[in-house]
């Protein structure tokens, strides 16, 4: 039976996906390799621990960090990493969890970085600390900032490329000078493979990346870092609580097969022809790009200058709102209600097009609803 078809059978609408790895649309498509090793760990039961150790230590090898651990998601393995950090190895604390009483609580955040996932340090009863202002904030700054309830210091990667904020470096010397550890968001920072290599292997105590960014599951994720803390947020986990100590993590449960795909998803990804990847995606847009060049008033530029390094090409189909009498977000709602539906991200004046998650045949299909749409 094919997708569409399983898809139809349960009234449910398939769309073309124009947005990336989105969750609300089901991350990402699994390669061929993810699949192959996923119906393969299907065919046998083993101790969930024992798939975790084996592909713990395959992870750390490939990242060349101490430990590793698959996780229900990025988000999963900020919450137990968090709650390793607060807990320890200590079981009472563990059970005691999101209670803090008795415990150093607070994790310190810089105030310019904030973002929305940064809550995940509160499930298991962290508390966020702010420092600096919307604008900045300096190394001083988040020394002094260090108190003693500090548990440790949450940074956000991504946030790295923000201008006056603390490096990634300058916040591991001013924490562990301080005897705290540092919990790294990475999510989505997997290429250049140097840039992953490098905040992998950075000196932080736990580093969490996306597993659907890599080709793994949605519900995948990868807690990477300092053995020992890798190991204290392994016992907060659903195998931890299966086994007495009644931790926080028992909601994050993966399977057997989960964690197999990610640690293929994890090799396949280091080992992809990244130059040929990006040239495809550099190929699709400009298919789409040529394909509007002669529709008044819209311009299509490729994103990838802006975005840097980052890890996908996107498009970008601009025009002024006013004179075409159409607002981007009417464009990408019509795209979303057609036939195919198509779902891409808009902001005033301007879709954002991701291709990398676009099927076979589906760059032309995509074309052809923009003209019908901006014409």
């Amino acid at each position: 039976m094919s997708t569409t078809d399983i898809y139809e059978t349960l009234g449910i609408k398939p769309i073309i996906n124009a947005g990336g790895h989105m969750t609300i649309l089901g991350g990402s498509v699994l390669s061929p390799e993810v699949r192959e090793a996923m119906e393969s760990a299907n065919t046998a039961y083993t101790r969930m621990d024992d798939v975790f150790d084996g592909a713990g230590k395959a992870i750390a090898d490939m990242l060349g960090t101490e430990g590793g651990l698959v996780t229900s998601g990025c988000y999963a393995a900020l919450v137990q990493g968090a709650a390793g950090i607060l807990a320890g190895n200590d079981p009472e604390r563990i059970r005691q969890l999101p209670d803090t009483t008795g415990m150093r609580d607070e994790f310190l955040i810089q105030k310019p970085t904030r973002y929305r996932y940064d809550r995940s340090v509160t499930v298991p009863g962290g508390k966020l600390v702010e420092v600096g202002d919307k604008d900045s904030c300096t190394p001083q700054q988040l020394r002094d900032a260090i108190g003693p309830q500090t548990a440790g210091i949450l940074y956000f990667a991504a946030g790295e490329r923000f201008p006056n904020t603390v490096s990634l470096p300058d916040a591991i010397e001013i924490a562990h000078a301080a005897g705290l550890p540092v919990l790294v968001d990475a999510a989505a920072e997997i290429y250049p493979l140097e840039r992953m290599r490098r905040v992998a292997t950075s000196g932080a105590d736990l580093v969490c990346f996306g597993g659907k960014y890599l080709g793994s599951g949605n519900s995948t994720g990868i807690l990477c870092g300092n053995g020992e803390y890798v190991s204290k947020a392994r016992l907060n986990g659903f195998t931890g609580f299966e086994t007495g100590n009644n931790s926080i993590g028992r909601g994050y449960k993966v399977d057997r097969q989960e964690v197999i795909g990610t640690t293929i998803a994890l090799r396949h990804w280091l080992n992809t022809d990244h130059e040929q990847r990006l040239q495809l995606q550099s190929e699709r847009i400009a298919q789409i790009a040529d394909g509007l060049a002669g529709i008044p008033d819209v311009s299509a530029r490729n994103m990838w200058e802006q975005d840097g390094e980052g890890p996908w090409m996107r498009l970008d189909v601009s025009w002024d709102e006013k004179t075409k009498g159409r607002t981007a977000a009417e464009v990408s709602e019509a795209l979303q209600n057609g036939s195919p539906a198509i779902f891409c991200r808009s902001e005033t004046g301007s879709l954002h097009l991701a291709v990398h998650t676009l099927g076979e045949g589906e760059t032309e299909i995509v074309l052809r609803r923009l003209r019908e749409e901006l014409a």
